[in-house]
């Protein structure tokens, strides 16, 4: 018998990928048309800290299903795919250099998945040992430059290299195995924790599709939003 999902991971996954929508359009009304808005600082902390959620879910979640190395290259694919088109956009003159993403979220969480048949080996301890020290190694790095090109995917960057979407196995990969830290402990039991909260209102299942299409979403929402871009600025 399937078991069943477990709703609030859907629905924060469904929020976060909601998030991304907005803070991508954001982005795009500024890069594409100049327009800098007046917003509030909960939302600059999103915008710098949103991911961390996000990958945390990730790693929770590969606790819970299966099949983790399959799932981890089609992500990876999907990251190169977004590679491909972000590179052909600034070839042909929609963009500039810098909007090409290289190593993406991704990118990252594709590589996660597919470490995760090694990392599940470890125990919890050297699990959350091993977490901890990748996110401060990978902080210290980000806060430096080095003159050493082709390492950006571990968070080694050149002084020129300043990219948007970027999220490098340092210190990102460590809020993956805390991640699966806090599904071996919160979920140990792979239910939910919340059994009682009205998951069927009509709001949580907007969020709870979301998060189940999450990458489908992701994948789509890029070309929307600069779709809705040509259309205003021909307004």
């Amino acid at each position: 018998m399937q078991r069943d999902r477990i709703w609030e991971l859907d629905a924060f996954r469904g929020i976060c990928i909601l998030c991304v929508i907005v803070i991508h359009f954001v982005f795009d009304l500024s890069y594409f048309l100049g327009l800098h808005l007046g917003l509030p600082r909960a939302y600059y902390f999103v915008q710098e800290n949103g991911g961390v959620l996000f990958i945390l879910l990730s790693g929770i979640c590969a606790t819970l299903g299966s099949r983790s190395f399959r799932r981890g290259l089609i992500v990876f694919l999907c990251g190169m795919l977004i590679t491909l088109v972000t590179f052909a956009m600034a070839r042909l003159g929609m963009a500039g250099e810098d909007l090409i993403i290289h190593f993406g979220v991704l990118h990252l969480l594709g590589v996660s998945m597919m470490l995760y048949p090694v990392l599940k080996k470890l125990p919890t301890w050297a699990l959350t040992l091993l977490g901890a020290a990748i996110v401060i190694a990978g902080y210290l790095l980000l806060a430096r430059t080095f003159a050493v090109p082709g390492l950006f995917i571990f968070g080694i960057r050149t002084p020129d290299y300043n990219p948007g979407d970027y999220f490098p196995l340092l210190p990102f990969l460590g809020w993956f195995c805390l991640g699966i830290v806090l599904g071996r402990t919160l979920y140990r039991e792979k239910k939910s924790l919340l059994p009682g909260a009205p998951k069927d209102a009509r709001i949580l299942r907007f969020f709870r599709f979301c998060g189940r299409h999450s990458l489908w979403i992701y994948l789509a929402h890029q070309p929307i939003c600069y779709g809705l871009i040509e259309l205003i600025s021909h307004l």
